[in-house]
């Protein structure tokens, strides 16, 4: 090969115009801006990010559950792929939404604000979380076109809860998430060996990774101290929440008892959207479909609660049977790729909510690091599902499970119901595929 011929092969490229395209060019998956997000970010808070209840089995059983699922793909035409869908009612760009994160300027000095304006420019609700860092009203202000829901937990204390209600309200927020998984906190040994208490322990090696990580430290140290200023009936003067206790009650785990009468009670309370997030048991979501709860988010707390707790897949097909299409149901946990959408959706969820991805953004680049992720969903739903054969969310929801088997299933669960062994083969069902057995018990 000639001299010339090379050049013309080689593409040189000149640097970098913007963050987005640095990440275009470094970051090809979730797992590459996780592994950014970890070189940018002291161990300790990291740890914050990655970390679970007790031995992590519900944190690594979350991601291996999408694993027990495989593809069948369908072959057939594919026009005018759209990801779009609706959700409680309103239009998402992809049926995928950002779930409440807690002490989110840990990980990035612009926080909430870079993650609602990312939402806003991807087109995806935002939920923020109870324990945000940024007051609900801010966060209004910096994306006022965004589907804003707000993360709080059931209490007993009804004065505080119509104060909390009538304040998330004036800002604009248009449903609530409601978590149902928080009675106490789960054992999350990572962060008391890195002194994540209350109040928070500086112990030597967080010195030290502070100093080994400059960027990170100057931005902490440049900016209003850590708060949690929605914690507040009213709006917070200054930097500090003004109820320090009700924090420190929050992560001892020291809940008043609450029942489904509390929920009915905020049922009754707010006009909106209502999200029961922390479901895993069937039965709960038929009861709240019952009292007219609009949707579930089924999840795990992202393994961070009870250990050795059935995934959001595992029990997915259960509580999309038993609810018959009265409620919407939401899901996370362990989502990594835009495929895990996928698949969620043709087991029959209406969309899918994520966490730690979106943190590894906000820690490697901010906002555009939270875009970047979003991206990468986006485009990996829209692969996956011209792959499928698929065109739409509808259509995804109604081929739904004949484009997925289970690896503990029999071959013959995905062929048509009129089809028996014993017919010849044909164009449609070659000898091979004819051929193949699986003796495993469904």
């Amino acid at each position: 090969m000639r001299i010339k011929d090379i050049k013309s092969l080689a593409a040189v490229q000149g640097p970098a115009r913007s963050v987005a395209e640095r990440l275009q060019r470094r970051c090809y998956s979730v797992e590459d801006m996780r592994k950014l997000a970890a070189k940018r970010l002291p161990g300790s808070v990291f740890d914050y990010i990655e970390g679970g209840g007790e031995d992590e089995v519900s944190l690594r059983r979350n991601q291996s559950s999408f694993e027990d699922w495989a593809f069948l793909p369908k072959w057939g035409s594919v026009e005018h792929l759209d990801l779009s869908s609706t959700l409680l009612g309103g239009r998402v760009a992809m049926p995928l939404t950002l779930s409440p994160t807690g002490g989110t300027r840990l990980f990035h000095p612009d926080g909430e604000t870079a993650v609602a304006r990312a939402a806003l420019d991807a087109g995806v609700p935002y939920g923020l979380a109870h324990l945000s860092t940024t007051t609900m009203e801010h966060v209004s202000a910096a994306a006022p076109g965004l589907r804003r829901w707000f993360n709080l937990e059931p209490t007993a204390d009804k004065g505080l809860l119509q104060a909390v209600l009538d304040r998330v309200s004036n800002a604009g927020y248009e449903a609530l998430v409601v978590n149902v998984d928080c009675r106490a906190i789960g054992h999350r040994e990572r962060d008391y060996r890195n002194g994540f208490t209350a109040p928070p322990s500086i112990k030597p090696k967080t010195v030290i990774e502070g100093a080994l990580h400059p960027r990170w430290a100057l931005g902490f140290l440049a900016n209003d101290a850590i708060a949690f200023p929605n914690l507040d009936a009213e709006i917070p003067q200054g930097p500090l929440s003004s109820t320090p206790d009700m924090w420190r009650t929050l992560l001892a785990g020291s809940y008043e008892p609450t029942d489904w009468d509390d929920i009915r009670d905020l049922r009754a309370r707010w006009d909106g959207p209502i999200i029961l997030k922390g479901v895993v048991n069937p039965r709960d979501a038929v009861r709240a479909a019952e009292i007219g709860i609009d949707a579930v988010q089924v999840s795990n707390h992202g393994g961070r609660q009870l250990d050795h707790m059935a995934s959001a897949l595992d029990v997915l097909p259960d509580i999309v049977e038993m609810t018959a299409g009265r409620m919407e149901i939401i899901v996370d946990g362990g989502i990594r790729r835009g495929s895990d959408v996928v698949k969620a959706i043709a087991l029959g969820a209406d969309a899918c909510a994520i966490g730690r991805p979106y943190l590894y953004g906000l820690a490697a680049a901010s906002q555009a690091g939270v875009a970047h992720v979003l991206k990468l969903m986006a485009a990996e739903m829209t692969r996956t599902m011209m792959l499928l054969g698929v065109s739409t969310i509808p259509e995804l929801r109604d081929e739904g499970r004949d484009l997925l088997r289970h690896r503990s299933e029999a071959f013959t669960r995905a062929l048509p119901t009129d089809f028996r062994p014993n017919q010849s083969p044909t164009a449609e069902f070659p000898p091979a595929q004819l051929a193949y057995s699986d003796t495993r018990t469904p």
